[in-house]
């Protein structure tokens, strides 16, 4: 009897197209039985494909539609391909000719075929051909800056010009990076459609409603507003006009952040009885985040980091929140938070002038989730438990400034016409805004001398 011949091969199948059929029907000619590995979204992260325009899930999908594989599997690590080819008994690995020479490690394996490549089309080509977010910058500080460079690694967006008040300030910054300068709002908005406001916290509410209501979808720097009222107008009027309304939290949209967040709901650690979290970055007090007649101060800008993953685990339905500051010359150099649910309490700590152990700390009734400084660009963490032999780490890359991950979300949310899974709700955004309110009415601080 003869044995059935195995074949294996492996790719990210993004929008999937001729090519791919062709990969796929070249490879089945080999064997028997094809087996296909289909990237995770994560490991794609990790190796640097942030352009990637179709979720894990749609993209096995488009694969089983052909019905040329035989078996589907999942790619979540580096060094996986040899455990599969162990594990399935594969005769042959099968990648695209454009591999050439890369993969021969795997020889020592089975036998491995360099498939000639579809001319004239590839996932990276339609990627360029589909429609294009042009994104307006509202304000030329740092954090626009590195705005800039990190949309450089997201498909499907251009910076098509950038806006500031200080028309000297916005003329340097645009020949600096090679973009239009806008004279005003209204041309800004007539060569764009989308835009991006990295200006001082006072601003957001201004600038977000009258991008809103030009039409133009929005992604606003922390904090979004600073009261709930101005959030829920904001909100609202996005939702009239079929706008996305998204505010730019990296922590939110990092690949660890949510892994960490979907192990914790899952109950790895057990019922959660309380969080501590710190964000604290040491500022020059000659900076603009020190100027109270700007709001600045250590909550307004530092707040919303410490308070997502407290709600985001504890829910937005907190019974109590109390506040202790230092504050100097008008603004509070350091701020401790303590909030109570029903079934949990949170401590955060957050600071411009003076520092602390910048971790998260999230502790269950059957063990605790430990994320080093600083836990806001997550890339390690661990669960630990009683018996130490059960401790988990958990690795991640965190890439470049970790802008992208959030211009990523911002661009596929538009190009999805309404339909997206929002990594940031609005009932946390909302809460956020309530909190900073509370703090700047100064309800229940406590003023250190």
């Amino acid at each position: 009897m003869c044995s059935m011949t195995k074949v294996i091969t492996y790719g990210t199948f993004d929008l999937f197209h001729q090519g791919h059929i062709n990969l796929l029907k070249r490879a089945k000619a080999l064997g028997d039985w094809l087996i296909v590995g289909v990237t995770t979204d994560n490991f794609d992260l990790e190796r640097g494909k942030i352009n990637t325009c179709n979720n894990v899930m749609e993209r096995i999908d488009a694969v089983r539609a052909t019905g040329l594989a035989d078996q589907i599997i999942i790619e979540e690590y580096r060094g996986q391909k040899i455990d599969d080819i162990q594990r399935y008994g594969v005769d042959i690995f099968a990648i695209g000719s454009d591999w050439e020479g890369y993969f021969d490690y795997l020889k020592e394996f089975c036998k491995v075929v360099y498939l000639p490549r579809t001319e004239g089309i590839s996932s990276t080509q339609l990627r360029d051909e589909r429609p294009t977010v042009e994104i307006g910058l509202i304000g030329t500080g740092s954090i626009a800056r590195r705005f800039v460079e990190e949309a450089s690694f997201v498909a499907s967006n251009s910076i098509a010009a950038a806006y500031n008040p200080d028309a000297a300030e916005c003329k340097a910054f645009c020949k600096k990076h090679g973009i239009a300068q806008a004279a005003d709002l209204d041309e800004l908005y007539g060569k764009c459609n989308a835009v991006y406001i990295a200006s001082p916290h006072y601003t957001h509410y201004g600038y977000a409603k009258s991008a809103l209501e030009a039409g133009k979808h929005v992604l606003c720097e922390t904090p979004l507003v600073l009261n709930e009222a101005e959030a829920k107008e904001l909100f609202e009027i996005a939702k009239s006009k079929g706008l996305v309304l998204m505010m730019a939290h990296k922590t939110a949209y990092c690949p660890a952040f949510g892994h960490l967040i979907t192990l914790l709901q899952s109950g790895a650690i057990g019922e959660i009885v309380d969080i501590k979290a710190a964000t604290t970055t040491l500022t020059d007090e000659n900076d603009a985040k020190m100027d109270s007649s700007r709001f600045g101060g250590s909550m307004n800008e530092n707040g919303c980091f410490p308070l997502l993953p407290i709600f985001r685990l504890l829910g937005t339905d907190y019974s109590k929140c109390y506040f202790v500051s230092k504050y100097k010359d008008g603004v509070d150099i350091y701020t401790k938070g303590i909030l109570f649910t029903k079934s949990a309490s949170a401590t955060f700590e957050v600071g411009l002038g003076a520092k602390t152990e910048g971790s998260l700390v999230v502790s269950g009734t059957k063990g605790y989730a430990y994320v080093p400084a600083p836990w806001w660009k997550t890339s390690y963490f661990e669960l630990r438990y009683e018996d130490q032999n059960q401790n988990k780490k958990y690795f991640y890359p965190f890439a470049g400034e970790g802008l992208r991950y959030e211009i990523k979300e911002f661009v596929s949310a538009i190009l999805a016409n309404g339909y997206f899974y929002s990594k940031l709700p609005v009932k946390e955004i909302l809460a956020m805004s309530r909190i900073q309110e509370d703090f700047i009415n100064g309800k229940k601080v406590r003023i250190l001398k």
